[in-house]
């Protein structure tokens, strides 16, 4: 690859990286809102039930689709078909399969409220699963094209403000069910969002007739995919599964609003998969293993920057941050710290794992498989000896956190050290001054908090922004080379023609 094609593929990805980050920005100012109303409105247990069953809807819209968030970029670049059939073939794919397990778990609703009885109308809020598949599926389509836009709209402006001014709206109507309702009008109102302009993009399948045995070979090719994003969903996820297990659902509601918080930079990384993932297919088929290599290496530390800046920016006045979302909830902000760190040693891997999929599917899917299992037996083994030391619920209840944090750093390495071997080049990029930014962002946040208790207000409104642009100030001042700058710099007009010409 040329040094000019070079630039652009990193132009791209800084393009596509900016317009998600601040759809990014948008999703979080969205998001605190609905925070606050669950814990302030509804309080732990109700915040319990609701995190559990919301685990176990999106779960299954996950294996609903059947790797085609991932799959669908790979199947477009290599057939011969209009494009519109195929996406469109993608999406039966999608809707019958989100039938099928919507109707499964109507059948059997107390997978989704293992720890409280089912009552009224909740058997039927596995329908949200449909609108999720199908949303997901869509963006999909339309990140194949660069349209980064409609994901931000979809899911970092309706999604969010939808669930958090319906969640307020309906802890006048229903204490117990509002944040369920709210969740179901908001998946709704993100399905809409995202179908709009996929029609818009692909048209309506005029002449297209679904081939039933190649909607088939669609989903068997993409098995891996579906695994492997399961996988990684589960990981993230299955800590809160097994609080539900052996905790009352006021503990799984504290753990989930530190996760909630901890995801935060998580999210970070989704910004770039529906960019990542098209430039990386179009590099392999090319042939260009070296251009994927750099392309991994330039988001990984992007990425990796962003994260540990909002994990020092979150857990020096961790303490504070879960108290905004009630008194109730500060005793979470142990596990707090251990997942936002466990989410900075994770990146590297996350961000390997967008190539993996396309070169070593079923290897990355066995090391996803091993690393889960571990994550699985240390949560037992470490809640169980918490139990036999007579230790207190709320470290008892961290247990997961940390087995998460270990099993997450075992599988970043590991997958970067696949890659690596697979691509004949480095994939993942720390240099010093990532370390001396965090170890300065600290010291500025420490002093912030042991100011006087009369001055508390500023450790939260002062201090996280003054922890933040130290963190950002040292690593693009003496970190940065002319290639991570890329992240802020606009595309000139003629190059983003010349590059949409070609």
């Amino acid at each position: 690859m040329s040094e000019g094609e070079a630039s652009k593929d990193i132009n791209a990805l800084a393009k596509g990286g900016r317009t998600n980050m601040l759809g990014f920005i948008i999703r979080l100012v969205a998001r605190l809102p609905f925070l606050f109303i669950a814990g302030r409105s509804y309080g732990p247990e109700i915040v319990g039930r609701y995190a559990i069953a919301v685990l176990v809807i999106e779960f299954v819209a996950l294996v609903a689709t059947l790797g085609l968030k991932r799959g669908l970029a790979q199947a477009l670049s290599s057939t011969e078909r209009p494009h519109t059939h195929v996406v469109w073939d993608a999406m039966v794919v999608a809707l019958v399969a989100a039938l099928i397990a919507s109707g499964i778990m109507m059948l059997f609703p107390q997978a989704m409220f293992p720890n409280s009885p089912v009552m009224g109308l909740e058997r039927f809020l596995s329908v949200a699963v449909i609108a999720i598949a199908l949303s997901d599926v869509s963006l999909s389509a339309l990140a194949y094209r660069h349209n980064i836009g409609a994901a931000v709209t979809a899911r970092a402006i309706i999604e969010p403000w939808t669930i958090s001014i319906a969640a307020y709206a309906f802890s006048f109507v229903s204490s117990r069910d509002g944040l369920l309702m709210a969740y179901v009008l908001s998946m709704s109102a993100a399905l809409v969002a995202s179908i709009v302009p996929f029609v818009r993009e692909y048209g309506l399948p005029i002449g297209w007739r679904p081939q039933p045995a190649e909607i088939w070979g669609l989903a068997r090719v993409n098995a891996p995919l579906a695994g492997a994003d399961a996988i990684e969903w589960a990981t993230r996820n299955v800590d809160r599964f097994i609080l539900g297990l052996l905790f009352a659902p006021s503990v799984v509601g504290i753990y989930y609003m530190a996760q909630q918080v901890a995801s935060v930079p998580q999210r970070l990384k989704s910004s770039f998969d529906p960019i990542l993932g098209p430039v990386i297919t179009q590099s392999l088929a090319a042939g260009d293993r070296p251009a994927v290599a750099r392309q991994v290496r330039q988001v990984g530390f992007w990425i990796l920057c962003a994260q540990a800046g909002l994990a020092v920016m979150f857990s020096i006045p961790a303490e504070g941050v879960m108290g905004l979302l009630g008194r109730e909830f500060v005793i979470g902000s142990a596990v707090l710290c251990i997942l936002l760190f466990a989410e900075v040693l994770a990146s590297p891997g996350a961000v390997c794992e967008t190539a993996l999929i396309y070169i070593a599917r079923h290897t990355n899917l066995a090391i996803s498989i091993c690393v889960l299992v571990l994550q699985i037996a240390l949560s037992f083994v470490l809640i169980f000896v918490a139990r036999g030391q007579g230790w207190s619920v709320p470290v008892q209840s961290a247990a997961p956190a940390v087995a998460l944090a270990l099993s997450l750093t075992i599988g970043s390495v590991a997958k970067g050290l696949l890659l690596q071997a697979k691509l004949g080049a480095p994939v993942v990029s720390i240099r010093p001054s990532f370390f001396a930014a965090m170890a300065i962002a600290g010291l500025v946040g420490a002093a912030f908090t042991s100011l006087p208790h009369r001055f508390e207000w500023a450790e939260m409104s002062l201090g996280m922004p003054a922890i933040l642009i130290t963190f950002l100030f040292v690593i693009i001042r003496f970190g940065f080379g002319p290639e991570d700058r890329a992240l802020f710099r606009k595309v000139p007009r003629a190059e983003g023609v010349a590059g949409e010409a070609v």
